[in-house]
């Protein structure tokens, strides 16, 4: 008996009607011909939504897949939305695409529908990084811009990533309304598909000159790196965008010594050599650490398919190449920027960094003993973008970035840079080099003075319908059964972020939370520790962070303390985390 619902349903027959092509029928019908039903119904069950990172899903047919009428229907749109928001003015956009299979093909459909609704395109000839996206928006004065990316999920995936005319992605009220105008084509006949040429201008690769040029131009210490010329750098691309541009701009920032792992530096949307082509994860990374081992280089380090996040590993304390988490990455790169530039005596009173509501509060710490104001966001860099375009000319932004990978030195762009962050990464080494230092024994010279944080992070995979109602049902039981203690610590403060209130257990104060919106659930311990609850915006899956943390007296406790914090947090893990 089938448990199609009939909204379901009905978009299963507008799919199987005469306005779409006999291929999509075709493979419409298969799925019902060989009873996939919990395909079928994954596939329709709903239409694709802007999450923290735009339009995102696994290819194939349906209202809830990536193909040429949902990617088509986004497109029209926000074409449609561009005209209400933009009137009697001359519209342009940037497109661009990463290595993922039909990333290319659908980029182009991109152009044809902006350029058959009368709209200028600035359409990458060749796969690039989301950050040139984001500077192309500002450098040919866009009003929008788009990528096919999705970032660093698995090869079945693809994506959607619309932008603004600041370059940054799509926040409120823009995001809700271009899907309102999404929502409102209520018939393929309604999009636009017939590219007119004459609309469509090719960005070509000296392009890239001005991105590399303008890059540099933000290096603090260029009299080091020409000193540490030959700081041993290995580097993964990770079959993605990261090639096109990250030696480039390694090269021109002065780095003579750096190795590209050959296994991964062809483009290649079946990622063959991880299984998921993630720097989060040390089987993405574990090529390239393999390499820097036998290289003895001072860092490694890899980007996501779409070049906007970056790995790092580095040598510890025995000379063994180790992987750093974002928090570890981030924290450093506040350090660097914010000491390079006080050294320099280029520290202003408005001067800021920003962070994550979900990132280590080490940057916060770090930032504070530089007196350097820090801004808190919701998580998703598309905030870091936001707050950047709300304080320019009154505020200037230095280093943000967040726990998962994402980081942008300076305000060229309004996304996270890993090309910018390879750059600066390795600009970092070379300073702490100069001075005897390695990237990991600056990282416990940090715990010494700010104290020792550990994170963790773990997130369960739903999959589908059934997997997004099981997600759902999570954070309600879970605001249900508000937990007084975790780990056998009190909690003395539950940040529900959805409710926009800040709870006391002990008393039952509340204050306001002064943020948008977002289903998130955070627990302060007495101890100090931060642990959160999100569904991810752009993936099927429930977040769980946990942030720790202790003075740590002498480098000599590092081994004890990091497994102290380590017990800690599995103790404290064991209580939230319900599979």
């Amino acid at each position: 008996m089938s448990t199609i619902d009939l909204a379901t349903q009905s978009r299963v027959d507008r799919w199987l009607s005469e306005e779409y092509d006999a291929e999509t029928v075709a493979a419409v019908k298969q799925l019902i011909d060989t009873n996939q039903e919990t395909e079928l119904v994954d596939s329709f069950y709903k239409a694709l939504e802007f999450g923290t990172g735009g339009l995102r899903g696994i290819m194939g047919v349906g209202s809830n897949r990536i193909n040429k009428y949902t990617i088509g229907q986004a497109t029209q749109g926000l074409a449609n939305y561009l005209k209400k928001q933009f009137p009697n003015q001359a519209l342009k956009v940037a497109v661009s695409y990463d290595s993922r299979n039909n990333s290319q093909k659908l980029g182009h459909l991109v152009a044809d529908v902006f350029s058959a609704n009368d709209i200028e395109v600035y359409l990458f000839e060749e796969l690039r990084p989301t950050p040139m996206l984001s500077f192309a928006v500002r450098h040919f004065g866009c009003q929008s811009g788009v990528m096919l990316t999705a970032s660093h999920n698995p090869k079945e995936y693809n994506g959607y990533k619309a932008y603004w005319n600041d370059g940054g992605q799509l926040v409120a009220p823009h995001d809700k309304n271009v899907i309102e105008e999404v929502n409102a084509i209520q018939s393929v006949r309604d999009i636009q598909f017939e590219r007119k040429a004459e609309n469509v201008h090719l960005v070509k690769e000296d392009f890239d000159q001005i991105y590399i040029d303008q890059n540099k131009a933000l290096s603090i210490n260029p009299d080091i790196v020409a000193a540490q010329k030959d700081l041993k750098i290995v580097f993964s691309p990770i079959h993605g965008t990261g090639i096109t541009l990250v030696p480039k701009l390694l090269k021109a920032w002065g780095f003579e010594n750096v190795t590209v792992v050959d296994e991964q530096a062809e483009p290649n949307g079946n990622f063959p050599t991880v299984v998921y082509p993630n720097p989060e994860e040390e089987e993405a990374m574990s090529i390239a650490m393999k390499k820097g081992q036998e290289l003895d280089s001072d860092i490694v380090m890899a980007t996501d398919p779409d070049a906007d996040r970056v790995g790092l590993a580095v040598k510890n304390l025995d000379g063994k190449i180790q992987l750093l988490n974002g928090n570890q990455i981030g924290s450093l790169l506040a350090y660097y920027v914010l000491s390079a530039r006080e050294e320099k005596g280029e520290l202003k009173s408005n001067d800021y960094v920003v962070k994550t509501i979900v990132t280590t509060n080490l940057i916060s710490d770090i930032a504070e003993s530089f007196s350097v104001k820090t801004h808190e966001t919701l998580t998703g860099f598309k905030f870091i973008g936001e707050i950047m375009t709300k304080l320019e000319g009154q505020e200037k932004y230095l280093v943000g970035g967040e726990e998962s990978y994402g980081f942008l030195v300076g305000d060229l762009v309004r996304d996270k840079d890993a090309v910018n962050s390879c750059a600066f990464i390795a600009e970092m080494a070379a300073y702490f080099k100069s001075r005897g230092k390695s990237l990991f024994e600056v990282l416990t010279e940090l715990y010494t003075t700010y104290g020792f944080y550990k994170e963790k992070l773990i997130s369960l995979t739903k999959k589908g319908k059934a997997g997004a109602e099981e997600i759902q049902q999570m954070m309600a039981d879970l605001r249900a059964n508000l937990p007084i203690s975790l780990g056998g610590i009190e909690v003395k403060e539950v940040r529900d972020y959805q409710a926009s209130i800040t709870t006391k257990p002990a008393d039952g104060s509340t204050s306001p939370i002064n943020l948008p919106k977002s289903d998130v659930l955070q627990f302060i311990t007495v101890d100090g520790d931060v642990i959160s609850a999100r569904p991810s915006g752009t993936e099927p899956k429930i977040k769980f962070y946990c942030s720790v943390k202790t003075p740590l007296i002498d480098i000599s406790g590092y081994e004890k303390t990091s497994s102290d914090l380590e017990n800690k947090v599995t103790k404290i893990m064991a209580d939230i985390v319900k599979d």
